[in-house]
């Protein structure tokens, strides 16, 4: 089994916010598959799917986004969750202009605070990511301001976009191998 954690903050007020890019994309895997995120389990929403061949527990952690590690872990032991390689993570990227994708097998936290958390309570950095990016194309004041700030009208058009791609991307990973995925999609 894996699981795909989608990270964002809870709650409406941050529903459509930059920070919540993973939280969108887990709800977008949920609906391929005829599912809604909405089961509580271990400080997180959770949703059993098959993609492809594959089975997963979709994920949106509820612990709002410093803390997303606390929710992985506990998940992660739930579940029998042998390796963390088994655990795909969704996440904003700063560094990522907006309607771009990365895929990486492992690495560090790019400075962003759910993934330094998910690194600190796995006591690894060996779990794939799917970073989405929400660059603008001017420079920012605050990063706290910016990240917590709802798409503009003509971000949310991208946005939708890159989250069919990133959904497809998801499941070419799942099925065929981070490789080919990154081959695919980066």
């Amino acid at each position: 089994m894996w699981l795909i954690v989608g990270l964002g903050n809870p709650g409406p007020k941050y529903e459509w916010t930059r920070h919540n890019c993973g939280f969108i994309l887990i709800d977008e895997l949920a609906r391929r598959a005829g599912r809604e995120v909405r089961t509580p389990e271990l400080q997180s929403l959770t949703t059993k799917v098959t993609i492809g061949e594959s089975d997963a527990l979709l994920v949106k952690p509820q612990t709002f986004m410093n803390l997303s590690g606390v929710a992985v872990a506990a998940l992660k032991a739930k579940h029998s969750v042998d390796s963390p390689a088994r655990i795909l993570v969704i996440s904003d990227d700063l560094s990522l202009a907006v309607g771009r994708i990365r895929i990486r097998r492992e690495g560090s936290a790019g400075g962003h605070n759910g993934l330094k958390s998910i690194i600190e309570k796995l006591g690894s950095q060996s779990f794939p990511r799917l970073r989405i990016g929400i660059a603008p194309a001017h420079p920012i004041r605050e990063t706290k301001d910016f990240v917590l700030a709802e798409f503009t009208k003509a971000e949310r058009a991208v946005l939708a976009e890159t989250i069919e791609t990133a959904a497809d991307a998801v499941e070419v990973l799942l099925n065929r191998g981070i490789d080919e995925s990154m081959s695919k999609y980066n």
